[in-house]
């Protein structure tokens, strides 16, 4: 199928305004399979040389959740440091992860060295492979949002710690720590946005060369 309706590009409008980026969560489990359909879009995704470099871990016992949060908390703390301020005071209170609450994390790796796809397209820009990741990730971001379900990305976190944490091969790259679970709330209005940290773009600058 080549051609889309009105409808579904209204639809698609819609789902990209809901994404949102979630932080506050119930805790009620997901289900596996609709869990699975979700994750299944990465195999949909586009990837450089068709490397397909996705690595994705799920964070399910209690020692592997505790020391995620734990990064989390020690790296928040150390961040806030770099406020000060009303920007320190809405920073100390903003809610930048639901690691305490979300029944579903996962913590998202490129695989730098994988043979697939010979390296072709990574040759002068090995980055792409990470880039490629993040075009999975917002495949099932999307997906999950269709389903009803929010998908919160923590960013702030040391990924040596964490990687040593998780035992991952020195060859993976840390992309994303998210969290997974039904919203709290509804909004189509991010965080950021509410408490006065920062507005988004009204329009796209483009230039011209």
């Amino acid at each position: 199928m080549t051609d889309f309706t009105s409808e579904f590009r209204d639809d698609l409008q819609r789902l990209m305004q809901w994404r949102r980026d979630v932080r506050r969560f119930r805790t009620d489990p997901v289900d596996e399979a609709l869990l699975r359909e979700c994750l299944d879009t990465f195999l949909l995704a586009p990837s450089v040389g068709l490397s397909e470099p996705w690595r994705v871990i799920r964070i399910e016992s209690d020692q592997a959740r505790a020391a995620a949060l734990a990064n989390f908390e020690a790296a928040n703390a150390e961040a806030l440091k770099g406020y000060d301020g009303d920007r320190a005071a809405i920073y100390a209170n903003l809610k930048l992860s639901g690691m305490k609450e979300s029944p579903v994390q996962l913590a998202i790796y490129c695989d730098d060295a994988t043979p697939k796809g010979a390296g072709l397209g990574a040759a002068t820009m090995p980055e792409t492979r990470r880039y490629s990741v993040v075009g999975a990730i917002t495949q099932f971001w999307l997906t999950a949002r269709s389903f009803g379900l929010g998908v919160g990305w923590v960013s702030i976190l040391d990924p040596d710690q964490l990687n040593r944490d998780l035992d991952v091969p020195t060859d993976w790259s840390l992309v994303a720590y998210l969290c997974v679970g039904y919203p709290e709330t509804q909004s189509d209005t991010p965080e950021l946005a509410k408490v006065g940290w920062e507005d988004r773009d009204k329009s796209l600058p483009i230039q011209s060369r």
